[in-house]
């Protein structure tokens, strides 16, 4: 599946590679020591450990537990911390920050604004302390010499009964920094088809929406969130896998499902650390990712909760070169899709892989070239430099 280049990418080039990432949580994502430091000055106590190391450590445990229980406590955590204004403003700044620095040049980030309201803050106030953070995190970016757009995904949970009122807010919101709608939380017991008043409402206003599905509770929730509510990517969406079948012979037989998935390019929203936290794959090896890649589905690479994970988006990369010999042209494959996927008008998304997607690889792949060509050697015609 890879071109004419075909050494894998150091650990510096893929931190140095142009990413997009499209499935992030912002009370997923905080610094360890924000955490400490939120707490202390909102005179929040229950904190499991007040030193930022092992405070990180105990959350990548706590999400690697096994435990339902100690996994949603992570949250509980984060969301304690992020209920002032100035809170959300610093959290959101940070994560443009730290996104940035690990060469992400467009991202959408998700948060439900209904999980911020304990100190008194109103949803409006909540979105536009977010909205404000990410363009304070795209300023100090920018003079740290790095590039990144971020826009806002507000979440609506699907156990609470606010869907509605969450995607008129991020109606008011668009082009406001807010690009789009999402649902998140348990699946079983919680489909989407509980909020279709919401879908139909963001379809009739021709805004995006993303959902929740094919993490837990299997294909049906895959089937719901595209023919009931019309979703334009799948959050996660890994048991797709669930129609597909691989004979011993290496033979593939995609099911109608999994066949109209991957005809209608519906992007899918991979995670593959949380993915494996979660117990949607066993390894790397045995993440869904590799036949995906294969098979040409609209898949995308993600880091969920980069906390909790304990991970970013180089760390994913580098785990998917690591397990499947992947490529600079690999890399660049799906961060086109990404990009492809974003919820952005279409003109600046060919912009960005046009201006600095495409170049950002070829400067990498160049680098390549003249690192393994002979002193003096031409550059051989369909060289990855000549990649469309």
């Amino acid at each position: 599946m890879t071109s004419e280049n075909t050494e894998r990418p150091t650990r510096e080039q893929i931190r140095r590679a142009p990413k997009v990432l499209l499935h992030d949580h912002l009370d997923g994502g905080l610094r360890p020591a924000t955490v400490v430091e939120l707490a202390r000055a909102v005179g929040y106590d229950s904190l499991p450990e007040s030193d930022p190391e092992k405070l990180g450590t105990w959350f990548r445990e706590a999400a690697d537990s096994g435990s339902l229980e100690r996994y949603l406590e992570t949250f509980a955590h984060t969301c304690a911390v992020m209920q002032t204004r100035e809170a959300l403003v610093r959290v959101a700044a940070e994560c443009a920050e730290d996104l940035a620095a690990d060469g992400v040049v467009y991202a959408e980030v998700r948060y439900a604004p209904e999980q911020h309201l304990e100190g008194g803050l109103t949803l409006e106030e909540v979105v536009e302390a977010v909205n404000e953070g990410f363009r304070e995190g795209e300023r100090r970016a920018r003079e740290a010499g790095h590039r990144i757009r971020v826009g806002a995904l507000l979440t609506a949970m699907r156990h609470a009964a606010r869907a509605l009122e969450i995607a008129e807010l991020a109606n008011r919101y668009r082009d406001l920094g807010v690009v789009g709608f999402d649902i998140a939380g348990a699946e079983a017991g919680y489909p989407p088809t509980r909020h279709l008043d919401a879908f139909e409402y963001l379809k009739r206003e021709n805004n995006h929406f993303t959902i929740h599905a094919g993490e837990a509770f299997g294909l049906p929730s895959i089937w719901q969130a595209l023919q009931w509510c019309g979703a334009d990517r799948l959050g996660h969406g890994v048991r797709i896998i669930d129609d597909i079948e691989v004979a011993e012979d290496g033979t593939v037989r995609l099911g109608r499902l999994a066949n109209y998935v991957r005809d209608k390019r519906v992007p899918l929203e991979l995670c593959p650390t949380s993915n494996l936290q979660t117990g949607a794959a066993s390894s790397y090896a045995d993440h869904p990712i590799g036949l995906l890649r294969r098979l040409h589905f609209r898949a995308t690479v993600n880091t969920d909760n980069r906390l909790m994970s304990g991970t970013s988006m180089s760390q994913e990369f580098q785990h998917l070169v690591s397990t499947f010999g992947y490529t600079l042209d690999d890399m660049q494959w799906f961060t086109v899709n990404a990009m492809k996927s974003a919820f952005i008008p279409f003109g600046e998304r060919l912009a960005m892989i046009n201006d600095v997607i495409k170049p950002g690889y070829a400067q990498l792949k160049s680098e390549w070239l003249f690192r393994t060509a002979p002193v003096g050697a031409p550059l051989a015609s369909g060289s990855p430099l000549d990649e469309g």
